[in-house]
């Protein structure tokens, strides 16, 4: 009989170690990889700071294109550039005729038609102003998609256009303040300060308005009712001293209506330009009321606007 001989198991302090698997090292965020690699997000939004000088540096392309705009805007018309003038007097001639006529808002009004020529000029650089930068960003969505620049600069473009729009009709509205009368005066070159400040918050407010309007496209067909509410609202075919004489309301409605920047800009304008407007028409300390709207709204507004730049064409 064979006996079979059995080896003993090895017994543990034999048994030899296995040498461990070094662990993993951790994987890389997506973020320390673009930090190594010297990489960015695309169209990321710059410092407040560098937007500024970004800015500055495509002030040319700012005004080049309104310029070009504004060539554009009636080059499909046989009268071409002349609608620049004719649109803001045909509606001056329009509000003349219903209440200055029909509803004798004229009365009591020296220089009516001077007052009222004055008020629709400068009640349209507002409303175009706000117009236009509401569709600013999503009625040029190829424009921002295609090209990387600050999204800023189109509404502050759309905003000058409607200014150089505004100075084509300065001409005119010169010929019609001489033609009834009212004297050339060294207060004229107040007109610069005015349309300074004024320029100033209209692309402040077309900035908010072109934010807004980028992520709420449809906001663009309730600006319309707005704005004509706020004309009515600012006299620009009337006195505002006079519709509000015979009638007792509250304290805090005079001071909303002295207080609301399109009326301060339009009678800044008047008594700039119109010898009968005095001083005495004016709200106290208008021209500060004038500058803080300037500020509130161009800081505020540019700044509001910067805050959302990496999202526009976006999504």
């Amino acid at each position: 009989m064979s006996q079979v001989l059995h080896t003993p198991p090895p017994t543990t302090a034999d048994t030899p170690r296995a040498t461990p698997a070094p662990a993993p090292a951790p994987a890389e965020t997506p973020a320390q990889l673009a930090e190594r690699y010297g990489l960015s997000v695309s169209g990321a939004r710059p410092s407040l700071g560098a937007y500024v000088r970004q800015l500055w540096a495509r002030r040319h392309f700012i005004t080049a294109f309104a310029t070009a705009k504004l060539t554009a805007q009636y080059s499909q018309a046989k009268l071409g550039q002349v609608w620049q003038i004719a649109n803001p007097l045909l509606n001056a001639a329009v509000y003349y005729l219903i209440f200055g006529l029909l509803m004798g808002t004229k009365k009591g009004v020296p220089d009516y038609v001077p007052f009222l020529v004055t008020g629709v000029f400068v009640w349209t650089f507002t409303q175009s102003s706000i117009m236009a930068g509401t569709r600013a960003i999503s009625g040029s969505l190829g424009l921002v998609r295609a090209l990387h620049f600050p999204r800023a600069s189109l509404p502050l473009s759309f905003c000058l256009q409607q200014l150089q729009q505004l100075l084509f009709s300065m001409a005119a509205l010169v010929v019609i303040l001489l033609a009834f009368g009212v004297p050339v005066a060294a207060s004229w070159l107040l007109i610069v300060p005015a349309l300074t400040l004024q320029f100033v918050f209209n692309a402040g407010v077309a900035m908010v308005m072109a934010r807004i309007g980028a992520k709420t496209p449809d906001i663009s067909q309730l600006m319309p009712f707005v704005l004509r509410t706020w004309m009515y609202a600012s006299g620009v075919m009337f006195s505002m001293d006079h519709i509000l004489a015979d009638r007792d309301m509250p304290a805090f409605v005079h001071l909303l209506l002295e207080l609301n920047p399109a009326a301060v800009y339009i009678d800044l304008m008047r008594f700039a330009l119109i010898d009968s407007f005095h001083a005495g028409q004016l709200p106290s300390h208008v021209w500060a009321i004038a500058a803080g709207w300037a500020l509130v709204a161009g800081v505020g507004g540019f700044i509001y606007f910067w805050k959302a730049e990496e999202t526009y064409g976006r999504g």
